[in-house]
């Protein structure tokens, strides 16, 4: 690409500095995983906001699920309303906006107000999740944007973790009301964090070009439906383990929790993996493949016969080939998008089809272990598995997209 002039509006970050903005990177991600950790603020404290306001538990499980629920439904039109506020604007907008709902949830004083809070922190979060790697693409250098998307990609795991680990100990000593207020006060500090640390001017700008048609976001829906599958059928591995560790090996309940949190972070192992092997020059595809060893380690867990050493491992394997996935998914994106600046759009595309996958894949896992028995998730597990590998090693034949072009 030649050199532009430096009144050249659309000249992004690493083309006018030939570096990615690690800095300001780190800053984008942090919001993602105060953003995130909305999403588990209420698994350590459940017990006692259903006690307090006479919730059931499927109510409490909508309530712990309505973020994700809205994700599903409306990834890609927060794409499209990303690309014509700006990610700039679109982040620090959905950062406050799940401050506002958090502290919505702190003065919940029945189930519905609580549902309507959360439904709002659904909406911050989806604008959150799809404007930070928009933003993320354009800070970083070309050589680096596989690098930092398969960092991006752990922001879940490590904001839950985070939220699981500390929301016992806080909710314990505030109340729950506390706690939640505790990360709706965090999430409102990083909007003026991150707007400070944003880059000013001419580059802080809305998307700039076409709005991409179904033609152009064809590669990016096929690069979704690959990693709908992927969560679709790993994630609820490690959802459902406390409930197989207590009824198949009659581990107790903090047992089964305890070990499901190591395991579940393992997840951010693979992920970070996914960074370090792309930056060594390790292609897509061959990354891709490894994502068949998902189906020797759920047979582990549920072929029937194993121990418990031997589930866990298997699990732990799923955890980190569940990480791995979702984030080569994520980094694969530039490799299917005819501009750099339809990031926007193919991520909000990403997000509703993780968001997706994360709503259906324990009820799908729930019913056929009911019906048929454990031993049956591991052809189901290995159909999605093979159908998402193989769409990631035709996606992954690409060459770079067209970058943003000169604003008129």
């Amino acid at each position: 690409m030649s050199p532009r002039p430096t009144t050249d509006r659309s000249r992004r970050p690493e083309d006018s500095e030939g570096r990615t903005r690690w800095a300001t990177i780190a800053v984008v991600y942090l919001a993602g995983v105060v953003t995130a950790m909305s999403l588990g603020k209420f698994a350590s404290v459940g017990p006692a906001v259903a006690a307090q306001l006479g919730l059931s538990l499927p109510q409490l499980g909508w309530v712990i699920s309505a973020v994700v629920g809205v994700g599903a439904v409306a990834g890609l039109p927060a794409g499209y309303l990303v690309r014509r506020l700006g990610a700039e604007r679109s982040l620090v907008g959905g950062l406050a906006l799940v401050a506002v709902a958090g502290a919505a949830n702190v003065a919940a004083g029945d189930f519905a107000w609580l549902l309507a809070a959360r439904g709002v922190e659904g909406i911050g979060y989806i604008l959150v999740t799809v404007a930070c790697p928009a933003l993320i693409l354009r800070l970083a250098h070309e050589r680096d944007r596989g690098v930092v998307l398969s960092i991006w990609a752990t922001f879940v795991p490590v904001g839950i973790g985070v939220s699981t680990l500390a929301g016992g100990a806080i909710g314990s000593a505030l109340g729950w009301r506390g706690w939640i207020g505790l990360i709706a006060g965090l999430t409102l500090l990083a909007a003026p964090a991150v707007w400070l640390r944003l880059p000013r001017g001419a580059e802080r700008r809305a998307a700039s070009g076409p709005v991409p048609g179904a033609r152009a976001l064809a590669r990016p829906v096929a690069l979704a439906g690959a990693f709908c599958l992927i969560v679709l059928v790993t994630m609820p591995v490690v959802v459902l383990l406390p409930t197989l560790l207590i009824q198949q090996y009659g581990r107790s309940a903090a047992a089964a929790g305890a070990m499901t949190s190591v395991i579940s972070m393992l997840g951010v192992a693979g992920g970070l993996a996914v960074g370090v092997l792309l930056r060594r020059g390790t292609p897509v595809g061959v990354l891709a493949l490894t994502g068949l060893l998902v189906v020797p380690a759920a047979w582990l867990i549920y072929g029937g016969g194993s121990s418990p050493a031997g589930a866990l491992a298997g699990a732990g394997g799923v955890s980190v080939l569940n990480g791995l996935l979702g984030a080569l998914a994520i980094a694969a994106l530039p490799l299917t998008l005819e501009r750099l600046d339809h990031a926007d759009v193919g991520n909000g595309v990403i997000a509703q089809a993780g968001s997706l996958g994360s709503l259906l894949g324990p009820p799908l896992f729930g019913l056929v272990a009911t019906g048929f028995g454990y031993p049956a998730l591991v052809p189901v597990i290995a159909v999605g598995v093979v159908v998402s590998v193989g769409s990631l090693l035709l996606l992954s034949v690409r060459k770079s997209p067209r970058p943003v072009p000169a604003a008129d």
